[in-house]
């Protein structure tokens, strides 16, 4: 039996600034954007690169509960893990970006690894495994 997490929903506040952060500041690719007129809402995923892990579905909140969660789907942990071949490399451009690191990089064990925030608070390591 073959198995793979295929898509992560993340919520967030707005289709267009989401897409604009992860797109733009984060590099990903721009997969799928369309709208479902029975539902009022657009079906947004974006994946860090063409290979075959996880992508990040960005899901608009409707109601205030699932607003709460924006920014803190985790309760303040770290949410999701980018893989690189390039620490160094994708950190400079994060940081001439404006992205926030919140936990400076450090060689650890595993690899190399920074703790940075997202445009609406999640937290995220950037990984390059040894």
């Amino acid at each position: 039996m073959h198995r793979k997490l295929a898509i992560i929903s993340l919520v967030v506040r707005d289709y267009d600034e989401a897409i604009n952060f992860y797109v733009h500041t984060l590099g990903f690719r721009l997969v799928e954007d369309r709208f479902i007129p029975e539902q009022n809402k657009r079906w947004v995923v974006v994946s860090p690169s063409d290979n075959e892990g996880a992508s990040i579905l960005l899901a608009r909140a409707v109601g205030t509960e699932q607003e709460k969660t924006i920014g803190n789907q985790t309760g303040g942990r770290v949410f999701l893990f980018l893989h690189t071949d390039d620490f160094q490399r994708d950190y400079q451009s994060y940081i001439s970006k404006g992205v926030v690191f919140v936990r400076s990089p450090s060689q650890e064990s595993y690899g190399m690894v920074g703790v940075f925030k997202d445009l609406y608070g999640n937290l995220w390591d950037l990984v390059q495994t040894t």
